[in-house]
């Protein structure tokens, strides 16, 4: 909290604890889990052969800190990012974008074919704005064609939509970090100093 005043001493002194503690807590946690609890139990298993692949990569990532061979480590590193990138871009494309236009036009189409004529009207311009707020808002970043004349008004709205969206994130945002401000001191002045009820 000091360093709402300025930059200080004590507010460098709890950083580095703070840091210091995390990295030592992880550093033990990923060892007894990972190396000792996977690779070292299981360091002769036929059937777990394929941990010494995990194995040697990461030692070649620790040969970045040998100024000499440290250019090794990059072989390690380039298949750890590629491997995990093209095992988790599925899983994202489908859960980060399929199921989001799902989201934005499934319920349209329930409004208008299915059981919608019975939704309530704050239902359906709910949904009308959340498909406008959409398609708007990708018209304007789609940057091939020139936003001029209907494609430049339709960007126009995508922009305004942007800007609540953006707002209200960041209002929500602020938000949650003042209930836990709020929730903390609460805690130190009532819990544990007892100086309010």
């Amino acid at each position: 909290m000091s360093f709402l005043y300025k930059d200080n001493p004590w507010y460098k002194l709890s950083e580095s604890i703070f840091v210091g503690i995390s990295a030592g807590y992880w550093f033990v946690y990923l060892f007894w889990n990972n190396f000792y609890g996977k690779f070292w139990i299981n360091k002769f298993d036929p059937a777990q052969i394929h941990l010494w692949v995990g194995a040697f990569l990461g030692f070649l990532m620790l040969l970045r800190l040998i100024p000499k061979i440290g250019w090794m480590s990059r072989w390690a590193l380039a298949f750890i990012v590629g491997a995990t990138s093209g095992l988790w871009m599925m899983n994202y494309f489908a859960s980060n974008i399929m199921r989001q236009i799902q989201g934005t036009i499934l319920p349209l189409f329930s409004l208008a074919f299915g059981d919608g004529f019975n939704a309530d009207y704050a239902t359906i311009i709910g949904q009308i704005v959340i498909f406008v707020g959409t398609f708007t808002g990708l018209v304007y970043f789609f940057f091939s064609k020139e936003h001029k004349g209907a494609f430049g008004h339709t960007a126009r709205v995508g922009i305004f939509f942007i800007m609540i969206t953006f707002g209200a994130s960041f209002g929500y945002t602020v938000m949650s970090r003042m209930s836990l401000l709020i929730g903390r001191i609460d805690f130190l002045l009532g819990d544990w100093l007892g100086l309010i009820n």
